[in-house]
């Protein structure tokens, strides 16, 4: 099985405030995050994170990512390393700045960066998933972009089919999600 999610930012205090995260620490949050992904993901599983995952010296991450189940890719965002050492990056199926891979009859394409106009946009079964603007302003006009495309769309347009998949999203709920439950959520908006 296939999970996504973006924008862990584990052990970042910031987030907290800065996403309005119902947490009280980052201790709290760390928690609920590794549980939360335990809760769903079994060793067998792949993860794909899209960017922003733990906010800490790459040399500190180890012990985080021995407690979180299953294969993990990891599609960098801005707050990751650039690059990692072969102690950290022993941790990764992969490790991209962006991806396609086909999900359940789904192409899905991942960057940490939103790209309302990806590639396959035209096609009813391919999905843009990102990260990267959270819940703030710049996520706001994304949201309305995506209504507009879908309330506009013509037979050979494109079709709005880009997602945030944030951890702090409602739908998302600082969980990893499969395919089917995130295009459920969205298309139940």
């Amino acid at each position: 099985m296939n999970y996504y999610i973006a924008d862990l930012h584990i052990s970042h205090a910031h987030v907290i405030e800065y996403d309005n995260r119902p947490f009280s620490c980052i201790e709290e949050m760390n928690e609920t995050l590794i549980a939360n992904w335990n809760s769903v993901v079994s060793k067998n599983d792949t993860v794909y994170v899209i960017g922003d995952f733990i906010w800490k010296k790459e040399q500190e991450w180890s012990p985080i990512l021995e407690e979180l189940k299953g294969n993990i890719v990891l599609i960098k965002g801005n707050h990751d390393p650039k690059q990692f050492s072969s102690k950290t990056r022993r941790y990764f199926a992969d490790v991209k700045d962006y991806k396609e891979i086909e999900d359940n009859g789904t192409t899905v394409i991942m960057c940490h960066y939103p790209i309302p106009f990806f590639k396959h946009d035209f096609n009813v079964n391919a999905v843009m998933l990102y990260g990267h603007v959270h819940t703030s302003e710049e996520y706001q006009y994304l949201y309305k972009l995506r209504k507009e495309i879908i309330n506009n769309k013509s037979e050979k347009g494109p079709t709005g089919n880009f997602v945030n998949v944030g951890c702090m999203m409602p739908y998302m709920a600082y969980t990893p999600r499969t395919i089917n439950e995130i295009m459920g959520s969205i298309n139940n908006e």
